[in-house]
């Protein structure tokens, strides 16, 4: 079983709570097809835009916040994840789509890229399925 750990200086905002945001998470690690790689685990930062900016800007080069930010792990070290909760709100709004709807696109971008796929087809694909099995009951 993967180990998923939750840091949130904006835990009041997430339209997810901590046990559902380690539920999505499991779900989107065990939905990858069986040839891809995956971290050992994964630890969700859940930040403001005041906090993800600074990380945007040295490690992306970008000035302001983005919504997601990752760094691959390996078999025996956990991925990290981290999520601008602003953003996850204004894309939200922006998007038309519910703000849990969103978190879920948000999570499975960030652990396919974890699991090492870059923009395009073959990421939108392995996506879905993640945000598929995230929502199953």
């Amino acid at each position: 079983m993967p180990r998923i750990h939750i840091y949130s200086r904006a835990d009041w905002r997430m339209p997810l709570s901590r046990r559902e945001l380690a539920t999505c998470l499991k779900r989107m690690l065990a939905a990858l097809p069986e040839d891809m790689p995956r971290p050992a685990g994964i630890d969700l930062h859940c930040l403001r835009d005041g906090d993800m900016a600074p990380n945007n800007a040295i490690y992306m080069g970008c000035p302001g916040p983005t919504n997601v930010l990752s760094f691959p792990g390996g078999e025996d070290m956990p991925g990290t994840l981290l999520l601008s909760v602003d953003t996850l709100y204004r894309e939200s709004l922006l998007y038309g789509q519910s703000p849990r709807g969103h978190a879920v696109r948000l999570l499975a971008h960030g652990v396919g890229h974890l699991s090492g796929l870059d923009h395009g087809p073959a990421m939108d694909a392995v996506c879905a399925l993640m945000e598929a099995a995230a929502v199953a009951h």
